[in-house]
């Protein structure tokens, strides 16, 4: 069965605001229509584009079949009939209108602007701040909900990652069976088979960061934009067989006599698995000894087990199975860095230097040389090659390796040119080359890698120490999150976790619950992405020894403004004149709601993407913040003005108990 689902056609509702156009742009999209569906269908993959005409009547059109649809003739038809629907569908004093539709079978878009120029890097994200189509089904899930949900969740991931690993179409299906009386739920991912492994990942991965608590309940729904989409359903929608399968299987039925004969023969199993069992486990063990005496203990450790921390809580150990990572020589990390020398050093934290490395092939990295004096730096250490080596994401740093032989404990990274957020946003000229696509891709960014930690990576991660320092930019300035030191791996579904020792982190950027209780959960990263979404649009430190109005710190000064309705005041004289001033409103107050003074008032990251992405979406009025009473000559704050100058320094803080 097919099922029309309109995406762009005359609603200000949808992805596009279709426009009226004239005769010739409309000549143009019948040009467009006579050629396009042969074009797509005669394609390996079913994929399509074309450019019809002359500037300001050109017309840029996209098509693609659905992975399943692999027959030419269906493919053709499909998008036949949806150039056909579109004009019927045109109101008969109009010319005609830019848009698009999805098809349960095929996608197909043409517009007046060039949608074909975007970078391939940047899919996912929308033009003028329009968000993706979705549509959901209004039931919700029944039964078991939570077991449920999670499964769903956990089909959608899989399939998004087998679409976006598999050539050439770039698609994927799945099923999930629940063993409960839920019926299967069927998934289905697709990026255009021109998008890289990366950016097809990328561009999914942002479209499930927007499923909010609310969606995740939905017994079916699709989102999607015009490189990539998602759907589920409780019915089978597409053809063939399932591509990935989860749940466990039923197993076949046994005849009775055959089970008979199987169960007499049992006992034979342990008398011979046993002693090869044993054998095997002997000769494992000395050749691995024999091994680990070879290397004298020059290599980190990395064992398949769980270890305990300095604060005697469950970390899991990197089973060294990323074929991306690498151990690195010394001599080798030596050579790279010109012997560490100062005008190769990028900058120096609370634990090493920073230094840019060259390798032999002529690629760059970011060598960060722990020191050899901190016990501290050791644990950050060993916390970061076992935690981000499993993490990957368009916005993560990626870690490629280390180095562990005697003393030298050495992180290597892929190397960022344009360095930290915070060398941008508080220096005046440097922040003057900041303009406000800018500034929406950077927050986006940040809160799309969050949400990968908390959500859809293989580990529950908490980072902790979230702030711009610790926000690198690559050369399309998009935002990367590093520097996973003091982060901590959630093994359970428990929202807050008690420090038992240490309250680690940076003042200015610590949410008052981990400060004072040391209760730290995925709310505590949110209160620090909200402090940074302000000193973005300010350009002022949090904590910083710039004065804001009566207070010494940023929230206090927004939270005044904000209740004043002086907003204004807020944004940085270098995004004025505010040609984006409802935008720039709506994430003063989203950066508000951030910073609550309780956790439970703070909104979950797939909310807060919810609300970046789409301008309609209305916003709960924020409480007042945290810390909205620490004022200038406000003795009895003078332990915290004294902290919150302090906002570059990584700190321990010792909790009683």
């Amino acid at each position: 069965m097919t099922i029309i689902l309109l995406l762009l056609l005359l609603s200000s509702f949808t992805p596009f605001q279709g426009a009226a156009q004239s005769a010739v742009f409309c000549d143009n999209v019948k040009a467009v229509a006579s050629t396009l569906p042969n074009k797509t269908s005669s394609s390996p993959v079913h994929f399509a584009t074309a450019t019809v005409g002359q500037a300001p009547d050109v017309v840029y059109a996209l098509a693609l079949c659905r992975g399943d649809i692999l027959d030419d003739s269906t493919c053709a038809n499909c998008i036949t009939n949806t150039f056909q629907f579109m004009s019927n569908a045109t109101p008969a004093d109009v010319q005609c209108f830019e848009g698009g539709s999805f098809y349960a079978d095929c996608i197909l878009v043409y517009n007046g602007k060039n949608i074909l120029a975007a970078p391939l890097s940047t899919v996912g994200e929308y033009d003028d701040g329009v968000p993706p189509f979705e549509r959901w089904n209004v039931k919700n899930v029944t039964g078991d909900v939570p077991l449920i949900t999670g499964l769903i969740h956990q089909l959608l991931v899989e399939t998004v990652e087998k679409a976006a690993s598999s050539t050439p179409r770039r698609f994927a299906t799945g099923v999930v069976d629940s063993n409960t009386n839920f019926p299967r739920v069927y998934s289905l991912a697709q990026c255009t088979p021109d998008l890289s492994s990366g950016d097809c990942l990328s561009c999914l991965n942002r479209l499930l960061g927007m499923i909010n608590s609310t969606m995740a309940l939905r017994m079916g729904g699709q989102m999607g934009v015009i490189r990539c989409y998602f759907r589920y359903d409780a019915s089978q929608f597409y053809q063939g067989k399932p591509m990935i399968s989860l749940g466990p299987a039923s197993p076949a039925p046994v005849p009775a006599e055959q089970h008979k004969r199987r169960k007499s023969k049992l006992w034979v199993i342990p008398i011979v698995l046993v002693p090869l069992a044993g054998a095997a486990f002997v000769c494992a063990f000395l050749y691995f000894r024999r091994l680990t005496k070879q290397r004298k203990g020059n290599v980190l450790r990395l064992e398949g087990s769980r270890n305990q921390d300095s604060e005697g809580e469950e970390q899991l150990v990197w089973q060294g199975k990323n074929s991306e990572f690498s151990m690195f020589d010394f001599e080798q990390l030596l050579a790279a860095t010109n012997n560490f020398s100062e005008e190769n050093k990028l900058g120096q934290g609370g634990f090493g230097a920073v230094y840019k490395g060259k390798l032999p092939d002529g690629l760059y990295i970011a060598v960060k040389r722990l020191a050899s004096h901190s016990g501290q730096g050791f644990t950050e250490f060993r916390n970061e090659v076992q935690l981000i080596a499993k993490l990957q994401h368009s916005n993560l740093v990626r870690l490629m390796g280390c180095c562990s032989q005697e003393d030298e404990k050495i992180l290597v990274y892929e190397y960022l040119p344009n360095k930290s957020l915070d060398f941008f946003i508080f220096d005046e000229k440097r922040r003057a080359s900041l303009d406000w696509s800018n500034i929406i891709a950077v927050i986006e960014g940040i809160a799309h890698g969050l949400l990968y930690l908390y959500k859809h990576s293989r580990l529950r991660v908490i980072h902790r120490d979230l702030k711009p320092s610790n926000v690198l930019l690559d050369n399309e300035m998009n935002p990367k999150i590093s520097d996973f030191g003091l982060a901590k791996i959630s093994t359970s579904n428990n929202n807050e976790v008690n420090t038992t020792r240490r309250v680690v982190g940076t003042y200015g950027y610590m949410a008052p619950e981990y400060a004072s209780e040391g209760i730290f959960s995925i709310k505590s990263d949110v209160f620090s992405f909200g402090v940074i979404m302000l000193e973005i649009l300010s350009g002022i430190r949090n904590s910083g020894s710039k004065q804001c109005g009566d207070f010494i710190n940023l929230l206090g000064y927004a939270w005044q403004l904000w209740e004043e309705g002086r907003w204004v005041d807020i944004i940085d004289a270098t995004l004025l004149p505010i040609s984006h001033s409802v935008k720039m409103m709506r994430y003063i107050n989203i950066a508000l709601l951030c910073v609550q003074e309780n956790a439970a008032d703070r909104p979950t990251m797939a909310d807060v993407i919810s609300m970046l992405s789409s301008d309609i979406m209305i916003l709960p009025e924020p409480m007042q913040p945290a810390y909205f009473n620490v004022r200038i000559g406000n003795e009895e704050s003078s332990t915290t003005i004294e902290s919150c100058s302090i906002n570059d320094i990584t700190i321990s803080v010792t909790v009683g108990r």
